[in-house]
């Protein structure tokens, strides 16, 4: 099968590409390597994915119809994974329009691109942003009554609705996966898991926002991955499915989570609680198990244990 995987440099591109190279698929990246962190780091990841197998790799912004559209019509995909995205809830705040520009316009020129070349299926990474501060726990993908409490998150529910007119104007089998706190190798450094371990490991304070109490569904890239491939291969015409753990981890927990696995105590500061972000996540994943035969495979206590394994392998390599 011939898969273009937008934002595919990325940290769940990147093990997606491996994957499905692995499973002896064509894979197209599309990226456009910009400076929301350091680009190097992407091209580290896609050197990485090139050990498993030949990759087509595009330097693009989803933004740019033009340049896309060769893209399309010299690779002719059958599957579109849309995962390019301008990410982060608290960035979002800072900067709304650029958000709405990448995340809502690029994502309406991938479904354009995807309708007019014929694309069989479209998977959209969507997020668990777009729930806010939902008092339905767990989370479930019918819950009409949700509102969106950061840039990020709306943007997101856009992509979704999008996605939605083009499978009922043009019967585009469509599968839009809300990620809950997706962690594992290769995660962005902005990311909580990441900075968390890298302050940890260099005796630096953790930064704590509010009182710690904050719960979240955190789920390994590996069952991620698992998802993202089992909605490729689903005969399904349109559907919203949660992606996650199904379980919550209370952020004082998961630090000091972290600092066992790395051997030392975090020394914490606290902060206020920042705007845009939500007390607690929880996925509901019956749809998932139901649809895609999803079951999370990794607990968080050995995910971070393998996340802190795989930072200090990395830590001794660069020195």
């Amino acid at each position: 099968m011939n898969i273009l995987i937008t934002g595919g440099a990325g940290f769940i591109g990147s093990h997606l590409m491996e994957r499905l190279l692995a499973e002896k698929h064509k894979v197209i990246c599309l990226d456009d390597f910009n400076d929301y962190y350091s680009p190097e780091i992407k091209q580290d990841n896609l050197k990485s994915v090139k050990k498993t197998g030949a990759v087509k790799a595009y330097k693009a912004d989803i933004r740019d119809l033009a340049k896309c559209r060769r893209i399309f019509a010299a690779e002719n995909p059958e599957v579109v994974v849309h995962l390019a995205a301008r990410a982060g809830v608290r960035p979002s705040l800072q900067d709304p329009l650029l958000y709405e520009d990448v995340n809502c316009h690029g994502t309406l020129n991938m479904l354009e691109l995807s309708r007019k070349s014929g694309v069989k299926k479209f998977i959209f990474g969507s997020s668990s942003s777009v729930y806010g501060n939902s008092g339905n726990i767990p989370f479930n993908e019918d819950d009409a009554d949700i509102k969106q409490v950061s840039p990020y998150g709306t943007t997101k529910r856009i992509g979704e609705l999008y996605c939605y007119n083009y499978h009922k104007l043009y019967d585009m089998p469509i599968v839009c996966l809300r990620f809950f706190t997706v962690y594992g190798p290769r995660q962005r450094p902005d990311m909580a898991i990441h900075k968390f371990t890298r302050l940890i490991s260099e005796g630096k304070p953790v930064p704590m926002f509010g009182d710690g109490t904050t719960k979240r569904d955190y789920t390994y890239y590996t069952d991620i991955i698992n998802g993202i491939t089992a909605s490729i291969k689903a005969d399904i015409g349109y559907e919203i499915i949660n992606l996650g753990e199904s379980s919550t981890v209370e952020l004082r927990y998961l630090i000091e989570l972290i600092g066992k696995n790395l051997g030392r105590r975090a020394h914490i500061t606290k902060f206020p609680a920042q705007p845009g972000d939500v007390e607690l996540t929880c996925a509901d994943i019956g749809k998932a198990r139901r649809l895609l035969g999803y079951k999370p495979q990794v607990p968080i206590e050995k995910g971070i244990e393998e996340f802190a394994g795989w930072y200090i392998r990395k830590m001794k390599y660069e020195k």
